[in-house]
């Protein structure tokens, strides 16, 4: 029995290579829509990050056979693209969102989003997720907000030292002279008594 075709084992093969190198992978069906309308929506997927490719079912059924990916067969049925976002999946969902408000052929089936699969519903929520710049700002706000408090802690350490030793010092009752003897004091001798006068006789 022959074993399958060279072009369809590259087909599966390149499906493989698509799905592993995607962070999220988007299936839509794209019934009724122009050439020159798939030709518009690539050419936007692709200035967002992201590959549009129709492949048969039965061939991306095979590339996905015993893996994660193996979920998406649920969403291949009749008429199947797949969107495989490279970078910001929420920019790519924000891409079909507002072609298929033009163009209601386009339809959301479900996806995967890195192992996670995702139904019509959530898939389509990815448009309402922050871009990448916006989440990166966030983070960075977020980063920088303890460092400032940090930093600000340092700059009162210094002044909050020099309050503290000042109250201890006036606590104590001033300034103490902790100075060394001088060395004329040490060597003086003691000054001696006064003699008394004794009584005359007579």
């Amino acid at each position: 029995m022959a074993g399958p075709r060279p072009e369809k084992v590259a087909v599966v093969e390149e499906v493989r290579e698509h799905l592993g190198s995607s962070s999220a992978a988007i299936l839509t069906e794209y019934r009724g829509l122009k050439v020159g309308d798939l030709a518009t929506l690539r050419r936007q997927l692709r200035t967002a990050g992201a590959d549009y490719k129709i492949f048969k079912n039965t061939l991306v059924r095979r590339a996905t056979a015993d893996s994660d990916q193996e979920a998406l067969n649920e969403y291949l049925k009749g008429p199947t693209a797949i969107v495989f976002v490279r970078d910001d999946v929420g920019a790519v969902a924000k891409v079909l969102r507002d072609f298929g408000r033009v163009h209601p052929q386009l339809i959301v089936k479900g996806g995967l989003l890195g192992t996670q699969l995702l139904d019509a519903t959530r898939a389509s929520a990815l448009a309402d997720l922050p871009s990448r710049e916006a989440l990166l700002a966030q983070l960075a706000g977020a980063i920088a907000a303890p460092m400032r408090q940090f930093a600000g802690l340092l700059q009162a350490l210094p002044r909050s030292l020099a309050y503290g030793l000042s109250a201890l010092i006036d606590k104590l009752g001033g300034v103490v002279n902790t100075a060394e003897p001088t060395e004329a004091a040490e060597l003086a001798e003691p000054t001696e008594p006064t003699a008394t006068a004794e009584p005359t006789e007579g």
